[in-house]
């Protein structure tokens, strides 16, 4: 059986795959189904701003450092974009993506007619 997510299709072995809303995912869809990424969250945004204040130093993970920098040298990119360049799933960078923007590093912008992200 296969994920039926759009632009997932994984392979699933019998007896893994997970219902959700009358479709069989892979457990990696099954989970961001159930916890997608947010954007757009005031308390988080507050939290990071009051952090900030307070002289914290902000230490990126991993897979942060990496967007930031690719950020840099593309001068926005699209999230489906960096997920390739990263070779990571597209789920994984929104959620690296919504945690940067909390913390007001990085933000959507619209260029050409596309959305892409850009440095704060």
């Amino acid at each position: 059986m296969k994920c039926e997510k759009d632009n997932c299709r994984v392979e699933i072995e019998d007896g893994e795959e997970r219902s959700f809303h009358g479709q069989f995912l892979c457990e990696d869809c099954y989970m961001d189904a159930l916890s997608p990424a947010r954007t757009c969250d005031p308390w988080a945004v507050r939290s990071a701003s009051l952090s900030k204040s307070c002289g914290e130093t902000t230490e990126f993970g991993g897979l942060q450092e990496k967007i930031i920098s690719l950020i840099r040298k593309q001068v926005g990119i699209s999230v489906a974009g960096l997920a390739d360049k990263l070779c990571a799933r597209q789920g994984d960078v929104e959620r690296e993506i919504a945690s940067l923007r909390h913390m007001e590093k990085i933000r959507a912008s619209i260029h050409n007619g596309r959305k892409v992200i850009v440095l704060w």
